[in-house]
């Protein structure tokens, strides 16, 4: 135990909190999950405070080789930036116990797109939601505003965990010199993910009252620096940008791929158009079908990660894919292609394909062909 600390009352009286271990490490867990001010957002960005959505509590991974139960993340956060932020907590990080979670939860970030596809993130969120007796629509509206738009959200989520752009946090009563000293070489070695630790301690008074001070470790000025100047890094891609930046991560011939897509959507114009993302190291273009006087159709994406991607919800909206003969008729369409949309069409999913699946000509004009007569359905409306 360590020293106290005073609450002074109204009538002046001085009250002392004397520093208190939890009494288990699911107790700290459930203080996070009702009060997620506690991850100190306000230190993490002094500039812009971290405010938390929580997605799940006791998140199990699933992976191709076993992990128990021990392994499962305490909390999965995501911040009004969409940044994704993995919680572990532990009551004590003896030499052992904090090499094997370190280690784990490095594994987590070098994985974490494979081990969380978008859809699962999203169905634990609303999983967790309505075990609470709450609506998901409801929570995401309090956290980022009415206005908010949710769908640009959930893909931001996704763009940060295909860029790494993501947030570990060791949480502890107290943490170690030796994993303080992990925690800030990591965070300064690593970007853009950050990586931080977090001591939380207890302080309680002889008539109940509980203070619980949170204290943020690994923010070293080098590390700010670095992830400061990672942050402010932003561009709008256009054609060129893209394709030359396309072609050194994936090659001649993946690009080759890409440029006959790109150029078959120009040829659609005026009933297409080709809108540009922006981004730090990730970004890339987005088919619209346009539409005067009606809903536009977002017909599909392409990022430098070299997959072609598509939302359900986008499609389930609009006529005639709101019909269910229809839907169907579409879910066959996408199907042969690689791209499988759900069953029951209110159900989100976002399926893509690798471009490098599509070097055969005939699988490419497969591609291109489902996408003209999704755009010929479209405008018969």
């Amino acid at each position: 135990m360590g020293g106290g600390i005073y609450l002074i009352r109204d009538n002046d009286q001085l009250v002392e909190m004397t520093e208190q271990a939890y009494e288990s490490e699911d107790q700290l867990q459930e203080f996070i999950e009702t009060y997620p001010n506690l991850l100190a957002g306000d230190d993490i960005d002094r500039a812009t405070p971290r405010r938390w959505l929580l997605i799940s509590r006791e998140i199990a991974i699933s992976t191709e080789e076993e992990i128990t139960q021990q392994w499962a993340l305490s909390h999965l956060f995501i911040d009004q930036e969409a940044i994704p932020t993995l919680v572990i907590v532990k009551s004590a990080y003896k030499a052992e116990i904090r090499q094997q979670v370190v280690g784990q939860m490095i594994d987590y970030a070098a994985n974490v797109g494979v081990y969380w596809p978008l859809e699962s993130i999203v169905a634990q969120f609303e999983v967790n939601c309505r075990e609470h007796g709450r609506d998901p629509e409801q929570v995401f509206e309090k956290f980022l505003g009415l206005d908010a738009n949710e769908e640009k959200f959930w893909q931001k989520v996704k763009t940060n965990l295909q860029a790494n752009k993501i947030r570990l946090v060791f949480v502890a009563d107290n943490i170690p010199a030796e994993l303080r000293r992990v925690v800030e070489f990591l965070n300064e070695q690593i970007d853009p993910v950050e990586v931080l630790a977090l001591e939380i301690k207890q302080y309680v008074s002889q008539e109940g009252l509980r203070t619980l001070v949170p204290r943020l470790i690994g923010q070293t000025t080098e590390a700010q620096l670095k992830k400061s100047s990672t942050t402010r890094e932003r561009r709008r891609w256009d054609e060129v940008s893209f394709f030359q930046e396309f072609k050194t991560r994936w090659g001649a011939d993946e690009a080759a791929i890409l440029k006959k897509i790109h150029e078959w959507a120009k040829n659609q114009e005026p009933i297409t158009s080709i809108q540009w993302g922006t981004g730090d190291v990730y970004g890339g273009f987005t088919i619209i079908v346009n539409q005067p006087e009606k809903k536009s159709l977002e017909l599909f994406s392409i990022d430098i990660s070299g997959h072609l991607e598509i939302y359900s919800n986008k499609y389930s909206c609009q006529p005639p894919f709101n019909n269910n003969g229809k839907w169907l008729e579409l879910r066959a369409k996408l199907s042969s292609i690689g791209l499988a949309l759900p069953g029951n069409s209110e159900e989100f999913r976002a399926p893509s394909l690798r471009l490098s699946t599509l070097q055969d000509d005939v699988a490419l004009q497969q591609v291109i062909e489902t996408f003209h007569w999704i755009i010929e359905e479209v405008n018969q409306v």
